[in-house]
């Protein structure tokens, strides 16, 4: 595990957190707010230094980084200096602005990098033809253990029923299907099954029933074997599947890309809730899924092991996509995410604009005190959650290369 790569992309996650906190900060400022904290971590405190009206400082736990903006909320006590200062007595859209302002800290940092690998080194093509396609027909075999399968003879079912190279895959069943991944995880729940494919080859629309095999499948999670449908397809790989491009052309393919990986992270942020079981059964024992979710340690130990292969590009995109989780991670509207504070902000607009239908004054700011449960709740997940997965990241790391 090279050391050196651990090290540069745990300062990649430093920087990006500060960066997102930042955003926070220079917004504020910028709309006449008083910044009291500017921390990176949690808990205690490690390290500070005041200038001005404001304290820099590390903490404690690395669980990301927060900006003390004097009145957030209504509730919380000020000074007679601060008053006129105060978040909550700014307009709603600066508060937005705010609140956003991490956010956009993110995203802008994961196009930067996007646009230098994309002019300096090669990004995922996104113009690229990803059209699901037949590669290749195989037999179907048991699972020997993570990496192995047994082996086997003969066409599987898929040749048997007359699907061939070069087919377009376009559904399954009646459903639309875009990637064999889909395809393969709705075979694999039913061994024995008969499905339906449908196929363009060529003009020709086809309809072809296929037989699934039942095969016998390692569950990822528990170690436990379970008997999974199997069709026997592989799919075509991509043609051109990365590119470099120019200093000019690189910006529409970068702001192209970045919306695919966007896209690619909600995808994954709705998927989050269920990889959490796999990451507590990983802990004692269980194979680690690495799809899961990784903390800072199991992300720069990620880090280290493309460093230490030279995959400076895949190092790079990487932190990339964590700049991209980081931002619409927060985005969530729950307390105390950003999400959270400009979902009140939107309520508080909302409730004001009924109130003048009606005839009434403005309501004023919303009351937190009675969002504190939720935000305790939050909070105490998140806590319990991230140390589940750090401790995962310690005795049972993801490992790209085996």
């Amino acid at each position: 595990m090279g050391i050196i790569g651990i090290t540069i992309f745990a300062l990649g996650i430093a920087v990006s957190i500060a960066l997102h906190e930042a955003g926070h900060m220079f917004t504020a400022r910028a709309f006449g707010m008083r910044v009291r904290r500017y921390f990176i971590g949690f808990g205690p405190t490690l390290w500070s230094v005041k200038r001005g009206h404001t304290e820099y400082g590390i903490a404690a736990l690395p669980f990301g980084g927060f900006c003390d903006i004097a009145g957030m909320t209504a509730a919380e006590p000020l000074t007679p200096e601060e008053r006129p200062l105060a978040m909550y007595a700014k307009p709603w859209w600066q508060r937005v602005a705010v609140m956003s302002g991490g956010v956009i800290a993110n995203i802008l940092i994961a196009v930067v990098i996007t646009y230098f690998v994309a002019v300096f080194a090669a990004i995922p093509n996104p113009y690229a033809d990803r059209t699901p396609r037949v590669g290749e027909l195989t037999c179907t075999a048991d699972q020997v253990d993570a990496q192995t399968l047994a082996q086997c003879t003969g066409e599987g079912p898929a040749a048997r029923a007359g699907v061939r190279v070069g087919d377009e895959l376009v559904g399954v069943d009646g459903r639309s299907v875009d990637t064999f991944a889909e395809l393969r995880d709705y075979v694999i729940q039913r061994p024995g099954d008969t499905v339906t494919l449908e196929l363009r080859r060529g003009e020709e629309q086809l309809s072809i029933p296929v037989e699934l095999d039942a095969v016998e499948r390692l569950n990822p999670t528990t170690g436990q074997t379970y008997v999974a449908g199997a069709i026997g397809l592989a799919n075509a790989p991509v043609e051109n599947a990365m590119a470099s491009f120019g200093p000019l052309e690189a910006v529409p393919a970068t702001l192209t890309f970045t919306g695919q990986m966007m896209r690619a992270t909600v995808e994954g942020l709705i998927a989050f809730p269920s990889k959490i079981p796999g990451v507590v059964a990983s802990i004692f024992g269980a194979e680690r899924d690495v799809t899961g979710p990784v903390s800072v340690i199991g992300a720069s130990r990620a880090g280290g092991e493309l460093v230490e292969r030279s995959m400076w590009e895949v190092f790079w995109m990487m932190l990339a996509s964590l700049n991209l989780f980081l931002a619409l991670f927060n985005l969530i509207p729950l307390p105390p995410l950003d999400g959270g504070h400009i979902a009140v902000i939107f309520w508080e607009k909302l409730r004001d604009v009924l109130r003048r239908l009606r005839g009434l004054e403005p309501g004023g700011p919303a009351n937190y005190e009675k969002l504190m449960p939720v935000t305790y709740f939050m909070a105490s997940l998140l806590l319990v959650v991230g140390v589940f997965v750090m401790v995962a990241d310690v005795v049972n790391p993801v490992k790209l290369f085996g």
